[in-house]
């Protein structure tokens, strides 16, 4: 809405009664800028310590400055830098694979329920929703994965149990419900486009800010996942990242109270236990972290609609 004001003699002033003032605006801005860095800080501060001379920090405290300057968390990690590297590489398969199959697999279910003419559509709604609410359990989803699959000490064991989630089935079908119109799909058709046609030519191209949202989700769920590698991974070649860094924390917090009797008290003294496991959540958060900016874009896309209706 605008009023007019009358500023001098035959003209006209409009100033837009909506319009925040400078001082408003500075305030706000403020506020973003302070809550921006409040959710920032901690993962800057962790990185800082991550850095930071053990010793330093068992003298000083947790400091923003540190004194003194060390490398010897991300050396100490390093010490294992062939088997570093291969869980690293095991880490980027399984979320690669696992995200693509996350999609195609939940996308294609999802669309399928929502469509009006899929007959059966009320069943595989009620399935997948089912299944968010009860599941089979931790053991007989270990003899499935390990003696009906065979998956044992295998990849698949890493990506099968969880490339089809039914949260991201409901929000992709409420997704293709509310985005996708009925008409562009029945002019589809009235073309002679097959479904199959019409999913990847039409629905897919307009529906990328839920893909794209599932696909952060997904791939957040694959990388950060290291249960799975507990229960059926045993050769040292397959271990993922993260379950490799458990090991570590586990191996030296075991040394560390078991100095007396495994090694000396100055070995054990020396490890930089503190540092190592902030250089951990360094190595476990950066790559993913780096990789959200190019899943921005489509991500607030994907949570900003159906929010205004016209």
């Amino acid at each position: 809405m605008e009023r007019t004001l009358l500023s001098a003699p035959g003209k006209k002033k409009t100033r837009d009664i909506n319009a925040i003032s400078p001082l408003w605006n500075f305030i706000f801005n403020a506020g973003v800028c302070l809550f921006a860095l409040s959710c920032i800080f901690p993962f800057i501060f962790i990185i800082i310590i991550s850095f930071t001379d053990e010793k330093t920090l068992a003298i000083n405290g947790f400091s923003i400055l540190p004194e003194v300057l060390s490398l010897d968390a991300y050396r100490f990690l390093m010490r294992s830098g062939e088997q570093m590297v291969q869980s690293l590489g095991v880490t980027l398969t399984v979320t690669v694979i696992g995200t693509i199959l996350t999609l195609y697999l939940v996308s294609t279910y999802a669309y399928a329920i929502s469509r009006k003419n899929f007959d059966q559509r009320r069943f595989f709604s009620f399935l997948a929703f089912f299944t968010m609410l009860f599941s089979g359990g931790l053991v007989p989803g270990y003899i499935v994965v390990t003696q009906v699959l065979h998956l044992r000490d295998s990849i698949w064991a890493l990506i099968f149990p969880s490339i089809l989630n039914a949260f991201y089935i409901i929000v992709m079908r409420t997704f293709f419900t509310t985005t996708v119109p009925d008409a562009i799909i029945e002019s589809a058709k009235i073309d002679g486009a097959t479904e199959f046609g019409i999913y990847t030519r039409i629905v897919l191209p307009i529906s990328l800010p839920g893909i794209a949202t599932i696909g952060l989700f997904s791939t957040l769920g694959f990388w950060n996942d290291w249960f799975n590698a507990l229960l059926y991974i045993d050769n040292p070649n397959l271990i993922p990242l993260q379950t490799l860094l458990i090991r570590i924390q586990n191996n030296m917090d075991f040394i560390v109270q078991n100095s007396s009797q495994v090694v000396s008290y100055d070995i054990a003294a020396t490890l930089p236990t503190e540092t190592v496991r902030m250089a951990m959540v360094v190595l476990a958060t950066l790559p993913i972290a780096l990789a959200y900016p190019f899943f921005q874009k489509y991500f607030i896309q994907g949570l900003t609609i159906g929010s205004v209706k016209e």
